[in-house]
């Protein structure tokens, strides 16, 4: 199947053809997620009353979700993106990168500019719109106020997130529709900012097109973010190891997304990490943690 071009050459799932199967291997999860079940099973560190009301709990960092949103807006930032597909020992066995960076025209107008893009050589899986929307939405997933109607929150409990103590929430779409890309998963959420600090899940739902059949499925990920402004949580890096069961056989990837060189639209400075208060962040459990920039 040839590799499709929606866009920007964001690299996405999509069905397959066939070919012989492979064995699957296990997504990595964080510790506090059991291997295998990381949405149904979870075991938080503290179950004790919260000191505010839950649904105030929500209320506030919704709000600030909101504003994070509206902030992101003014920010140029340098996004790559490298999808892999993977062989029996986990070796890579065709790749796609792309580096581009989020900027702004002299009028304002964002846009984005690819300016690293060598020829892929994936073989098993193309591109879909709902992939690209899911990179550019899903993956770095905010909730806002505005978006709290479309799930359910269901309070777990406290954890410690390195530096951190976070609330831990399950997100549960209340109305799986092919026509809108939702979240499903985990979210952790700074029990002092009331920001999203870490999200575990999947875009959903997962399609079958056309009368032929053709599956378009979508792995689990991880989402950490640092504080990068002193103020607002930014997405800094994302990673996906799955394998997509298609009919057809089983197809394992790798997906890495790195967010760096955030600055303010319009401002020669560069902002860096944490600014004038003190840098937070959170280490993703992997072999290759997010590097705020020097």
């Amino acid at each position: 199947m040839k590799l499709a071009v929606v866009g920007f050459l964001w690299v996405l799932f999509a069905a397959p053809p066939p070919m012989a199967g492979q064995q699957p291997g296990p997504l990595p999860v964080p510790p506090s997620v059991p291997r295998g079940k990381p949405v149904e099973q979870v075991a938080p560190t503290d179950t004790s009353p919260t000191p505010i009301p839950v649904p105030e709990i929500i209320q506030r960092f919704a709000a600030r979700e909101t504003e994070f949103r509206a902030a992101r807006d003014n920010y140029t930032y340098r996004q790559s993106v490298k999808v892999q597909e993977l062989d029996f020992d986990s070796r890579p066995a065709g790749t796609y990168e792309m580096t581009s960076d989020v900027v702004f025209t002299p009028e304002g107008k964002r846009f984005e500019r690819v300016f690293y893009e060598p020829v892929p050589t994936l073989k098993r899986i193309s591109i879909s719109p709902e992939d690209l929307s899911d990179i550019q939405n899903i993956q770095p997933f905010v909730m806002t106020t505005e978006e709290l109607p479309l799930y359910t929150l269901d309070y777990l409990g406290r954890q410690p997130l390195d530096e951190l103590t976070a609330y831990l929430f399950r997100v549960t779409p209340k109305k799986i529709d092919p026509r809108h890309r939702l979240f499903q998963g985990l979210i952790w959420v700074d029990d002092q900012d009331f920001q999203i600090v870490k999200t575990y899940g999947k875009a959903v739902p997962d399609l079958n097109q056309g009368k032929e059949g053709r599956e378009n499925l979508f792995p689990m990920f991880e989402t950490y973010r640092e504080q990068v402004d002193g103020k607002y949580w930014f997405p800094t890096y994302t990673r996906a190891e799955d394998t997509l069961p298609f009919k057809t056989g089983p197809v394992r990837i790798r997906m890495i997304i790195r967010y760096s060189n955030y600055k303010r639209f319009k401002s020669d400075v560069k902002i860096t990490y944490g600014g004038e208060a003190t840098p937070k962040t959170t280490v993703p459990p992997n072999p290759e943690p997010p590097k705020p920039p020097r």
